[in-house]
């Protein structure tokens, strides 16, 4: 039996590897004790990051079928069927913890990653998104300058990526609280479409077939991402830089032209996105997925640098690389594409039919393991779970412990504040045209839509997650978040049908995280289940903390829905002077977790809002069909800043005054966040109609006011329509800019 590394301790610190799991990679060795490749193997596909080791228990009941599912989780992407033989690719993807070190680079190369993981899937991306969550931006002190800093980075990095990839950025949100001043969230989506019987995975099968790597050299750079990744931060996390990769848009550019050549030559079994752990993943999925053994020869991997060993070649995350299973024979035939597209290509190894992983180094074996134990039995942790000691204080207290603020000045105080300003110096450095299918981009409120040229149709996307109801509920704020972006899609006129998730948390090993975490799982499962939404896809990022201060529990959401008709797309900001307001739902007076107490008190207290699916499947339904025949303007729903805020942000965008009375029980009801409603814009000709149809549904709904006028006037609360559309569009960007 072979001799323990020396300094063994150390070596298994540095590799986030705990002596229980060494003993269990002895025991899957046979009884021999690994080499450093595959201390470093087994640490990266048993990270956090790749393994999902804490999170698998809580994931595997996430409902993933329905029958317009083609592709659910466990791929690089998800996938739909949008009819007419067209399928849509979907996912979203953290890229947490090197945007915080590295803001340009980190959320570059987020983007990156998540454009190969749907274009390896066949798929022409069509569009991105990303949600954003930073610290605080107001004020002078060092925090404020500094997380100021990371939005204008992160910002610069996806614009550049997507860019200069020709994929238009759509839409997408940014939020901001003290809970991530020392871990910033940036989840980057990406949608594709592919002919639903042109789709690849992520495999590797066929004795004797070869396995090829294409893409960028590989180099040093990103070496131990995966595990960085599953780390949370102390003071010396910036001496982290180097495990941060280095994107290329422009070779990932070459990459996806070329793949989508390859694809249409029938010469793959399968192709894998070289991503986080790189190499070691990607050939430990393809091969694990199937049983398949491989055999790779690492000299002859396209080197960037000298004197790099097989340890690097394996955990290097360099950028725009991918991993093919090739047929026998269409070895000359791959290669010739991918020089014509001026990118590296080589043949380093083959399947075989032992199920196990055997790395060559110059004629040397330099690691032989199993591949089965690496890929699909790394530890599941049950962790411990604790109700987390805050949320008692936290849900005891009501709106009436906090003094009464006037009407106008809560109104002008929330409309100014950056959670509900327009973010135009966000998007305005993103190409949201390019392709020349966006119908409804960043900036015009709730859901963004491409059209299908193919098919006549269009997609609705929207990405949501309310940090303050998870905190104050997880559960229920993970629910929410779910419907809040269904919600914004049904909006759009489209009818929402998956979701893809990204779930940020903190530090697992904190059992009051890990019951935030098992309860936005559950709180998930149960909006899909009740909304008829599967999840298709998702990411899972823990250790989100500095020095034990974990994030706010931030499960993100992104809802595709399908639109029938092109044509069809609905507005969410007033299209006509003179036609009718009307509010579908009921208003109870909710505060809990709003952005009223925050903004004006300072705290993230309370009960989150009730929620009732049957109700919020009715306004769905009422607004899809609606617009189906016709009867609508606008939609827009009412979510945080209440009727007040959604009002004002309809008439910023369209630039016509409202007048409005809404009947309430307390004035400041117009600034509440009760669920499950929404603004409607109707002719005077189809009020009756509209009003008819929610009755059916059983809906409440009244009509307020009406669109026009040079002011925004709603109860007790009103500002020159100049006024509005001033705060609302330049709040952001004095804010972000006010160092420069």
């Amino acid at each position: 039996m072979s001799a323990p590394i020396e300094n063994l301790d150390d070596v298994l610190k540095s590799h986030k590897l705990s002596k229980p799991e060494y003993e269990e990679i002895v025991r899957i060795l046979e009884g021999r004790h690994p080499n450093i490749v595959e201390i470093g193997i087994f640490s990266a596909m048993w990270s956090e990051h790749c393994s999902y080791k804490s999170s698998k228990k809580y994931l595997n009941g996430f409902p993933t079928k329905a029958p317009w599912v083609i592709q659910g989780p466990g791929e690089n992407a998800g996938v739909i069927d949008i009819g007419n033989g067209m399928a849509a690719v979907f996912k979203m993807e953290s890229h947490n913890h090197p945007s915080y070190i590295e803001p340009f680079q980190g959320a570059a190369t987020g983007v990156g990653g998540i454009l190969r993981d749907i274009f390896t899937m066949g798929a022409r991306p069509v569009a991105n998104m990303n949600a954003l969550r930073f610290g605080t931006v107001n004020g002078n002190s060092d925090i404020a300058r500094y997380q100021r800093h990371l939005v204008r980075g992160v910002v610069d990095g996806i614009g550049s990526y997507g860019n200069c990839m020709g994929v238009p950025t759509i839409g997408g949100e940014v939020s901001f609280d003290e809970s991530y001043n020392g871990n910033i969230l940036v989840n980057a989506f990406a949608l594709g479409l592919v002919k639903s019987d042109e789709i690849f995975l992520g495999v590797a099968s066929g004795i004797g077939n070869p396995v090829m790597y294409v893409g960028s050299k590989t180099g040093r750079d990103g070496l131990g991402g995966a595990v960085m990744s599953s780390d949370s931060f102390t003071e010396e996390s910036k001496s982290l830089r180097p495990t941060v990769q280095v994107g290329d848009p422009f070779t990932e550019k070459l990459l996806l032209e070329a793949c989508l050549e390859l694809f249409k030559a029938d010469l793959i079994v399968g192709i894998q996105d070289m991503g986080a752990a790189g190499l070691t993943s990607s050939a430990f999925e393809m091969a694990g997925k199937t049983g398949a053994g491989l055999i790779m020869h690492l000299d002859k991997v396209p080197a960037r640098e000298e004197g790099m060993m097989p340890y690097d070649f394996m955990l290097s995350e360099s950028q725009e690389r991918m991993l093919i299973c090739a047929k026998q024979g269409c070895e000359q035939a791959i290669i010739d594409i991918f020089e014509k597209w001026e990118l590296d290509v080589a043949v380093i190894g083959e399947v075989t039919d032992t199920a196990r992983m055997e790395l060559m180094w110059h004629g040397e074996k330099c690691a032989d393991m199993p591949i089965a134990p690496v890929s699909e039995e790394a530890p599941m942790l049950d962790r411990p779970t604790a109700r987390p000691q805050y949320l008692d204080a936290v849900n005891a207290k009501t709106l009436s412990d906090y003094k009464t603020v006037d009407n106008q000045e809560a109104y002008e105080t929330l409309l100014s504040h950056i959670e509900v300003s327009d973010k135009a110096w966000v998007y305005n450095q993103y190409d949201s045209m390019v392709q020349t299918n966006t119908t409804k981009g960043p900036g015009s409120l709730d859901a963004s839509c491409i059209r299908i040229k193919e098919n006549g149709k269009a997609l609705a996307m929207s990405s949501d997650c309310n940090p303050r109801y998870c905190y104050a509920d997880p559960r229920k704020g993970a629910a929410l978040a779910v419907v809040e972006s269904g919600r914004n899609v049904a909006m759009s006129g489209a009818r929402p049908l998956s979701i893809t998730d990204c779930l940020n948390f903190g530090n697992p090993e904190n059992p009051e995280v890990m019951w935030q975490f098992a309860e936005s799982c559950e709180g998930i499962k149960e909006a899909c289940l009740a909304l008829n939404t599967p999840v298709v896809s998702g990411n899972v990022s823990l250790y989100n903390e500095t020095n034990g201060v974990s994030v706010f529990p931030t499960p993100a959401i992104a809802m595709v829905g399908l639109n029938e008709d092109e044509n069809k797309i609905l507005p969410s900001a007033f299209q006509k002077e003179g036609s009718l307001v009307l509010l579908v739902g009921e208003t109870k007076g909710e505060f809990g977790a709003s952005l009223y107490i925050k903004a004006l008190h300072g705290e993230t207290t309370g009960t989150v809002p009730s929620l009732d699916y049957s109700t919020e499947l009715a306004l769905w339904e009422l607004v899809i069909e609606a617009n189906k025949q016709g009867f609508l303007n606008a939609a827009k729903d009412v979510n945080i800043g209440g009727i007040a805020i959604a009002l004002s942000k309809m008439s910023a965008v369209s630039s016509m005054g409202v007048t409005a009375l809404v009947e309430l029980e307390a004035s400041r009801d117009i600034f509440d966040e009760s669920q499950s409603r929404a603004v409607l814009e109707v002719s005077h000709t189809n009020m009756v109609a509209v009003v008819a149809m929610a009755k059916e549904l059983g809906l409440e709904i009244c009509v307020i006011g009406a669109v026009g006028g040079d002011r925004v006037s709603i109860n007790d609360v009103a500002l020159p329509l100049e006024r509005v559309k001033e705060l609302y569009f330049t709040t952001f960007a004095k804010t972000i800019e006010q160092d420069l």
